[in-house]
């Protein structure tokens, strides 16, 4: 894809990539992504603005084959899918300065093997001259890595914000067009990336809130001509009540867990309860770490294997802990066949969440009436805790 105008001194460059379906080798990818990196020029400077994942090294220096000098390369973020084309840039135009964080500069070389000399580091708020342009340099740490900053266009009122407000999508269209499109493959990009930092994103979105902002311009997805829109949408996410709604991952091997799933799940949709219900055999785990970032209360659902959760039901409570979702609620249901210390695993997993932990409902073998009975009460206490906390 060629260079695409978003004014008159800045222009979209990278690559989209269309195929790509997991990332790390860890978070599924069912729409692709893009790499975007941004070309300013300015009436003295001309300024690259990230990269592109080395895998489209070729795109992006086919892109800059008619610009004959570039000033700075700015690297918002030293993970390798925007910085990781940095070096072919730097070697094309060796007069060009790396500008970069002060964190970022030590993490750049560790994984770049930058020349000290090609580097200029900035602090939070330091401004640059670009003649006509001015860019201010933000320090967003943790949204997703210490050393993220953001930079704002100050003429054109574009904040560069790097992987904060972005969406792994591969589309065509340069600005948003399709906003339910693009809120769920954002609130899965939050969920999988962002939510561990929530309680640091706050201070990040205050400090955003600042800045006057006509565009939204993030390293994946498209770009935010309404910003209302994204930051809305964060402000809900990290700051927002958790929804009056369950999220129950399980996994069954003979049918009897599923069984106790089934019935839990009937009771609390008969007390108003909304229930999302995830079969670990076979779910995507991006749409369960999305259910995660609004769910009042986490139920996992697992038999006993060698007296130990299912291992599938302790990589949901391994990747629920990790993610830190601000649930306030926690309980587990299963069934086993002689005995075993489930419910002390999986506790011994989930040091990071932050909440009440229900009473388990275990059963040997086949559910029994008094095990139905057990999973109607749970239900009363879950649908009597979220009233009472004022979850809709």
């Amino acid at each position: 894809m060629e260079p695409r105008r978003i004014t008159d001194s800045v222009q979209w460059m990278g690559a989209v990539d269309w195929d790509r379906r997991l990332f790390d080798s860890l978070i599924p990818l069912p729409d692709g992504t893009s790499y975007n990196a941004y070309f300013i020029k300015a009436s003295e400077k001309n300024v690259l603005l990230d990269s592109a994942d080395p895998a489209m090294s070729t795109v992006l220096l086919s892109q800059l084959e008619g610009i004959d000098r570039i000033d700075y390369v700015i690297s918002q973020h030293a993970e390798q899918d925007h910085s990781g084309s940095i070096p072919a840039v730097l070697s094309k135009y060796p007069a060009a300065k790396l500008i970069s964080s002060v964190k970022a500069k030590s993490m750049l070389t560790d994984l770049l093997r930058i020349p000290e000399d090609r580097f200029v580091t900035v602090e939070d708020g330091e401004t640059l001259s670009l003649g006509n342009q001015t860019l201010k340099f933000i320090y967003t740490p943790w949204v997703h890595w210490p050393e993220t900053m953001a930079t704002y266009l100050q003429e054109e009122k574009i904040l560069f914000s790097c992987d904060f407000f972005g969406s792994h999508i591969a589309t065509s269209d340069l600005f948003v067009t399709d906003e339910g499109r693009v809120y769920e493959a954002a609130k899965r990009y939050y969920a999988e990336i962002m939510m561990p930092f929530r309680n640091i994103i706050k201070k990040n979105l205050d400090k955003l809130s600042a800045f006057e902002l006509d565009i939204i311009a993030p390293s994946h997805g498209s770009i935010h001509k309404r910003p209302a829109f994204i930051l809305d949408a964060y402000h809900d996410w990290v700051r927002g009540n958790p929804k009056n709604m369950v999220v129950l991952p399980y996994v069954s091997m003979h049918a009897s867990t599923k069984l106790m799933v089934d019935r839990l799940l009937n009771s609390l949709v008969n007390r108003g309860v909304r229930v999302e219900q995830f079969n670990l055999a076979v779910t995507d785990i991006g749409k369960l770490a999305m259910a995660l970032v609004d769910a009042a209360t986490i139920i996992v659902g697992t038999p006993t294997v060698l007296a130990g959760p299912h291992p599938l039901a302790a990589y949901a409570a391994f990747l629920t802990n990790a993610l830190r979702p601000k649930a306030e609620f926690l309980s587990i249901i299963g069934s086993y066949g002689w005995g075993g210390k489930t419910v002390e695993v999986l506790a011994g997993m989930t040091p990071n969440l932050k909440v009440q932990v229900l009473d388990p409902v275990l059963c040997k073998g086949l559910p029994s009436a008094t095990d139905y009975q057990a999973l109607d009460n749970l239900a009363d206490t879950i649908a009597s805790l979220h009233k009472e906390k004022g979850f809709n």
